[in-house]
């Protein structure tokens, strides 16, 4: 049974639809790249998939579970983690803060927990725990974790956006662009570190215009066109169809 299957989901924004009823599943242990050319929409999938936007028709499946249209901070109490493009991080609170509001929805029992101020997570228990795992993992935002999220460099910021998902301790975990705005030497670190998360049985859905670097790292791809899935494949299979490679993956 896949940790994450989407089966013939379609989204409209406005009169417009941005994808056109796509299939696709992630197992447990798994990175799976989602390809495509700007506009082709993989962002409109993920948010669809994420709760933060209500799909037209469709399923979404967490652990064999339907969870089609659910919310997304239900979501997050399921196993369902999104790095957005953009990290979108509260600037102007410190590297832990933000950490810690990634674990709300894991560690809170009820709606008065979320409401709660800041300080309330800190007391619960595992928080330490999961905090003390991810400066394991980033060891960057550990000696940082007292100053502001705008403040860190665009490869820190995307550790802390990677960080504060992993608090929330999600069996699945969507990243939208991770690599953009990155250099090439962050990039790499960027998709070793996904290795490892897969190693421990994270599954990943990978959304990526570096094409090449995705599918180095991913076991699988499917590649998007105008709100369609076009092909699908392992890697090797992708990597060595030059005819896709012409027309999705910019002729790497």
């Amino acid at each position: 049974m896949p940790m994450l299957e989407v089966r013939s989901l379609s989204v409209w924004h406005g009169g417009v639809q941005a994808v056109r009823r796509v299939s696709l599943d992630v197992a447990e242990g798994e990175v799976v790249a989602l390809l495509g050319a700007n506009g082709a929409g993989k962002s409109s999938l993920l948010s669809a998939v994420a709760g933060l936007q209500p799909p037209s028709e469709g399923q979404v499946l967490l652990e064999g579970r339907e969870v089609t249209g659910v919310p997304a901070c239900y979501l997050a109490r399921q196993g369902l983690a999104l790095v957005p493009e953009g990290r979108q991080l509260a600037g102007t609170m410190s590297v832990r803060d933000n950490l810690l509001l990634g674990g709300y929805h894991r560690f809170a029992r009820s709606w008065r927990d979320l409401l709660a101020p800041l300080p309330w997570v800190i007391r619960q228990d595992g928080v330490q725990r999961k905090l003390a795992e991810v400066f394991e993992l980033f060891p960057r935002l550990a000696e940082r974790q007292g100053q502001a999220a705008q403040s860190l460099s665009g490869g820190e910021q995307q550790m802390l956006a990677i960080g504060r998902a992993l608090m929330a301790s999600p069996r699945v975990m969507l990243l939208d662009e991770p690599s953009v705005g990155l250099a090439p030497d962050l990039v790499r670190g960027i998709f070793a570190l996904l290795s490892q998360l897969r190693e421990r049985g994270l599954a990943i859905l990978l959304v990526e215009q570096d094409a090449y670097g995705a599918l180095a790292v991913a076991q699988r791809g499917y590649v998007m066109e105008t709100g369609r899935i076009v092909a699908e494949g392992d890697s090797a299979e992708l990597l060595r169809s030059e005819s896709l490679r012409r027309a999705y993956l910019g002729g790497v």
